[in-house]
C-alpha cells in the first residue's frame, strides 16, 4: 500500500496491490477514497487499485469553488502520473467526474465503470420519478445537520451519531458521513493536550455550491467515449431511470447496464459481494481484449 498527498494541487490517494492492470476508484459527495476499501481489497491480488480523494473531501486540498471541470482536471493529472490507461470507477458525483473525464481525456482510460448516476441534470428536490410524494433530495439537510453539530462540546462518536439521527435516519448513511469526522490532538489555552473534532469535508463550500453538483457540463461538441462501459445501478434507486438510457447511449455507445437487486444508491456498500463479482467479470472481459 502506498500513500500520496502531494502538493497543494495534487489529490490525495492510496494504492493497494503490487502488480496487474490499474483500476482507479472515485467516491461520491461526502465520501472519500477509503469508502472503496472493501472492494479494493477484494481486487488487489491481481490489480493495482488506487483510491482517490476528490477536492474538498478526505485528505485532498480544499478549493475556492465546486466545479466538475476542475475536478476532471485534477483527476486527469493523477491518472497521467500512473503512466498507463486505467479502468476508472466512479460513484454518484464521482461517476459524473469519471464520465466527464472519459469524454475529454479518453486516452487515459481503458474502460469506464459508472455507479448509480446518469449524465443528466438532477433536480434539487425530488422529481426523479412521477411520484408526487417523492422525498426532497436529502443532501442539503445532511450538510445543515453536520454544520449544526457543536464540535467543541462533542465527546464521543456516539454523541455525533445521535446528533445526526433526526436529519439522517439511516444508520448506514450516518456511518458513511461520520467517516469524515476526525478527532485530533489540540492544545487548550494553558498548552495542555485536548481532543478536538473536525470535518474533513469543506461543508461551507459544499453547501454554497451544492446546486452545481446537480448538473452535467455540456461535453465537447461531438464527444463520445467508445471504450467499454459498465453502468451499475441499484434496483431500489431512482438515480438511474429508463429515460436516462438514450442520454447514456449517445455519449457512451458501448454501455452495458446492470441493475443490482436489493440495493439503493450506495450499491457497493449495500451489496459489496455482488458488486465485486460484477466488476470482476467486467474487468476479465476488458483485460482479455
Amino acid at each position: 500500500m502506498t500513500e500520496d498527498a502531494g502538493n497543494d494541487e495534487r489529490l490525495a490517494s492510496r494504492t493497494l496491490g503490487e502488480s496487474g492492470p490499474r483500476v482507479v476508484f472515485v467516491h461520491g459527495l461526502f465520501g472519500q477514497g477509503k469508502n472503496w476499501t472493501t472492494i479494493a481489497k477484494g481486487m488487489a491480488d491481481g490489480h493495482r487499485v488506487t483510491l482517490v480523494d476528490l477536492p474538498n473531501h478526505g485528505h485532498s486540498p480544499w478549493t475556492e469553488r465546486v466545479d466538475y471541470l476542475d475536478m476532471v482536471r485534477m483527476l486527469a493529472a493523477e491518472l497521467e502520473q500512473l503512466g498507463e490507461p486505467v479502468t476508472l470507477v466512479g460513484h454518484s458525483m464521482g461517476g459524473k467526474v469519471a464520465m466527464q473525464l472519459a469524454l475529454r481525456r479518453p486516452e487515459l482510460l481503458r474502460a469506464l465503470v459508472v455507479v448509480d448516476i446518469a449524465p443528466v441534470e438532477y433536480p434539487l428536490q425530488g422529481g426523479r420519478t412521477d411520484d408526487p410524494d417523492e422525498e426532497a433530495s436529502p443532501f442539503a439537510a445532511y450538510i445543515q445537520a453536520m454544520r449544526a453539530m457543536d464540535l467543541d462540546r462533542l465527546r464521543t462518536r456516539e454523541d455525533a451519531d445521535a446528533a445526526l439521527k433526526e436529519a439522517v435516519p439511516s444508520r448506514m448513511v450516518r456511518s458513511f458521513l461520520l467517516q469524515s469526522l476526525v478527532r485530533e490532538g489540540l492544545s487548550d489555552q494553558e498548552g495542555r493536550p485536548a481532543p478536538g473534532w473536525r470535518w474533513r469535508l469543506n461543508l461551507e463550500l459544499l453547501e454554497r455550491d451544492l446546486e452545481e453538483l446537480r448538473g452535467f457540463p455540456e461535453p465537447p461538441p461531438g464527444a463520445t467515449y467508445d471504450g467499454p462501459v459498465l453502468w451499475v445501478a441499484g434496483a431500489n434507486s431512482s438515480y438511474v431511470l429508463d429515460r436516462d438510457r438514450p442520454h447514456m447511449d449517445a455519449l457512451f455507445p458501448a454501455t452495458r447496464l446492470v441493475r443490482i437487486k436489493n440495493a439503493g444508491h450506495w450499491v457497493h456498500s449495500e451489496q459489496p459481494e455482488i458488486f465485486l463479482t460484477t466488476l470482476r467479470l467486467f474487468l476479465e472481459r476488458v483485460e482479455a481484449r
